[in-house]
């Protein structure tokens, strides 16, 4: 492998404003110089969630300011960047050409090669980055908008073995939030009102579960939390603390269990591979959830797998990951796209079918 290599991200997928400077010395893994992350909870909280023309609006304005401070924190010049790196998708489109715009200001004014990153590939290789794993490993991302099992190949190599075909386990705990009135971001708020809730008291369903494959739903889970929330209102004319903590603790039981479920039946598939070091790697921001990180814990034990979550600064939205798919494409030989387009739906899979169906913007996951 050739000599140094160093690389500036940008990330703007959603509603956190991230940049960061990644270098990798040979064959040595590679580094985190600086990683800065503007997050956007404050705009958004009066809404209940993310608004994307708000999300839009924060990111031209602080991209910028985010590049430029990742780059005084490592140290760096941009006369001392190989590539620029910025998600092209997926994501909520404004914030996405945002990025996309910004990167491509940098590196023309620089004469740099600009590389446009898939946001879901960023997360599939962070555990490279952090545990520097070898392929293939199996890889579940559950995130806010996202979930699906991905067996890693190579940088842009992905075979997907199921996934949600509804919301996303992330949008789920923030409907669930706020259905029970409690604040946003809806997975830490649910799970903190879970610690003191009982999840056997109501029969929440486990979609699919009796169906075949890697597929999940969590949307019928939410309507039948909105069910029992409303019987407990109808009867008591409101919510106690503890009918609250037991509706989170019995919603969050359900999806640590689907996860769990389904995950063991990706490691089976995986291991037809023959990996010489079986390891499941789970990322996103639900990852962090204690229950749902437990339950997975446990089946890569039983399955005699490994088990990878990078720390949850890498598990959310974050531009290293970014700047480290994009390095490993560069060591590849990869230096950039006449034209980096931004993209709403971008799968990871080119070649399976899509579960979230198309439309005119192409398949969604």
């Amino acid at each position: 492998m050739g000599s140094s290599v160093t690389i500036l991200g940008l990330e703007s997928s959603c509603d956190d404003t991230a940049a960061a400077v990644l270098r990798q010395d040979g064959d040595a893994p590679a580094r985190i110089l600086s990683s800065v992350v503007f997050d956007q909870a404050q705009l958004h909280a009066a809404y209940g969630g993310v608004v994307p023309e708000i999300a839009a609006r924060a990111h031209a304005e602080k991209l910028d300011i985010c590049a430029a401070q990742a780059l005084d924190e490592a140290g760096v010049s941009l006369d001392r960047i190989d590539a620029v790196a910025v998600t092209a998708g997926p994501g909520l489109i404004g914030g996405v050409l945002s990025g996309v715009m910004c990167a491509r200001g940098i590196a023309t004014g620089a004469g740099l090669p600009l590389i446009g990153v898939n946001h879901l590939a960023g997360h599939a290789l962070t555990p490279r980055l952090t545990d520097q794993l070898r392929y293939p490993y199996l890889m579940l991302l559950v995130s806010g908008g996202h979930c699906q099992f991905l067996i890693v190949r190579g940088v842009s190599d992905f075979l997907r073995l199921g996934g949600t075909i509804d919301d996303a386990p992330g949008e789920a705990f923030d409907k669930t939030a706020r259905l029970l009135g409690l604040p946003q971001p809806g997975g830490p708020a649910v799970e903190d009102a879970a610690r003191a809730g009982d999840p056997g008291r109501f029969a929440f369903p486990r979609p699919l579960l009796n169906k075949p494959g890697c597929d999940m739903s969590f949307s019928g889970l939410k309507t039948a939390l909105l069910r029992a929330r409303d019987r407990i209102v109808a009867e008591k004319s409101g919510l106690t603390l503890r009918d609250r903590a037991d509706l989170c603790a019995g919603f969050q039981a359900a999806v640590a269990d689907v996860l769990a479920e389904k995950s063991r039946r990706a490691i089976g598939i995986y291991l037809n591979e023959a990996p010489s070091d079986a390891v499941i790697a789970v990322a996103g921001g639900v990852a962090a959830n204690r229950s749902i990180r437990t339950a997975l814990e446990q089946v890569a034990h039983d399955n005699s797998c490994r088990f990878v979550a990078p720390p949850l600064r890498l598990c959310t939205d974050n531009a290293a990951m970014i700047a480290y798919c994009a390095l490993e494409q560069y060591r590849e030989g990869h230096r950039g796209e006449p034209e980096v387009v931004a993209r709403s739906r971008w799968p990871l899979d080119q070649r399976s079918a899509p579960i979230l169906g198309s439309g005119r913007k192409g398949a969604k996951a």
